[in-house]
């Protein structure tokens, strides 16, 4: 969880609400981390920047980490010209207006079906830049107990299955997979030794092998050793070079989502309604059924006083959920969500017309400097 105490002892009053705040600290934490990690095992980890694209943070970040990578054209291109180093691109199918700029911007480009790199590979080739070419494969196995997060789910529209990959096509130097999703090292040895029974024969024609993203590696409880040995035997076994996407693991309690009490209404239970809203900024709790921890909140009934958090939005099922406080909320309070920095930031929306976050960086020096603040423009000029 989020270490409560460097938010509880800085001001908020003149901070904007709702308001995503980067813990600089945190951040800088966690890529100490994974650059060990790198440093220990020659693997190259990249930023994934649907999970984190604040990039006020990328001249932090890229002390540390090897590159970044994309879902399409515009991640690619804020990777180019924010962060500067390797930009690694992964979309299950390319849009041909899109892929000839795709071209000019990146290092490796995944594709996910051989169809795919059979029509496309004739514009590669012509391309005056040197591109590292990979396919996604599916090994058709997972821990992952959700389907919406689990892309080796049957139906799977990700990756090429064994049963019909036959060769490493000609061009192509790397296989790229993703099975886990907030998981620990012995999920990923477990996902490897599927992945070498089904793609064995191939993974010594390649020059890499990207692990793909869902490693927890900065959460406490994470077994680093073994996820370097699990690196170091891989690379060593089929002389290949080792990719990692962690994207959530940058981010990990990197940073709060600050709301504030609008109004208290009673209908059977106090209800809490908030200057947010979880569809609009929080999509994953009515998504995927998730639930934030609030610094300094609890279950229903483990603190004195029970509270469900409402949104601000005219849609009935916009409610965060039921927590319980130690002193009675009241318009004004302050609501900090933890661990806010990774997802919410890049999927948030204009619904209902509620004002998009603010953004800001709690620095080193426990100061707040304001990045973004929104205002209509923002919304008007997403629309037409």
């Amino acid at each position: 969880m989020q270490q409560p105490d460097r938010f509880e002892r800085i001001s908020l009053a003149n901070v904007p609400s709702p308001c995503y705040i980067i813990d600089e600290l945190a951040l800088e934490k966690n890529c100490k981390i994974l650059g060990e990690v790198q440093k220990r095992t020659g693997c190259k980890i990249l930023l994934a920047l649907k999970g984190f694209s604040v990039f006020s943070m990328f001249p932090l970040i890229r002390k540390y980490l090897h590159g970044t990578c994309a879902s399409g054209l515009f991640e690619a291109r804020l990777g180019k010209e924010k962060f500067g180093k390797e930009v690694h691109v992964f979309a299950p199918a390319y849009d041909d207006r899109e892929f000839s700029q795709l071209l000019k911007i990146s290092d490796h480009i995944v594709f996910n079906s051989l169809g795919q790199w059979e029509r496309l590979r004739p514009l590669v080739e012509k391309s005056r830049r040197k591109i590292s070419c990979g396919i996604r494969i599916n090994p058709e196995y997972s821990e992952i107990k959700l389907d919406i997060w689990n892309a080796c789910a049957r139906y799977s529209r990700f990756g090429v299955k064994a049963s019909d990959f036959h060769s490493v096509p000609e061009g192509i130097e790397g296989l790229h997979f993703h099975a886990l999703c907030e998981q620990n090292s012995d999920t990923l040895e477990r996902v490897l030794a599927v992945i070498e029974k089904k793609f064995g024969n191939h993974l010594s024609k390649v020059k890499w092998v990207n692990f793909g993203g869902g490693h927890h590696i900065t959460r406490p409880d994470y077994d680093i050793d073994r996820l370097c040995r699990i690196i170091t035997d891989f690379r060593r076994k089929y002389n290949v070079d080792v990719y990692m996407e962690p994207g959530e693991a940058v981010g990990l309690n990197g940073g709060i989502f600050l709301t504030r009490v609008l109004d208290i209404v009673r209908n059977e239970m106090e209800i809490a309604i908030l200057d947010t809203s979880a569809w609009a900024h929080i999509p994953d709790i009515l998504a995927a059924s998730f639930r934030p921890d609030i610094i300094g909140g609890g279950k229903p009934g483990e603190l004195e006083y029970d509270y469900r958090l409402a949104s601000r939005s005219c849609m009935s099922g916009d409610i965060i959920g039921d927590y319980s406080f130690s002193r009675p909320l009241h318009s004004g309070s302050n609501i900090m969500f933890s661990d806010m920095a990774k997802y919410s930031v890049v999927s948030n929306n204009i619904f209902n017309g509620i004002p998009l976050p603010s953004i800001a960086i709690l620095a080193k020096s426990n100061k707040i400097r304001i990045l973004r603040k929104s205002g209509y423009e923002d919304y008007v000029g997403r629309l037409s």
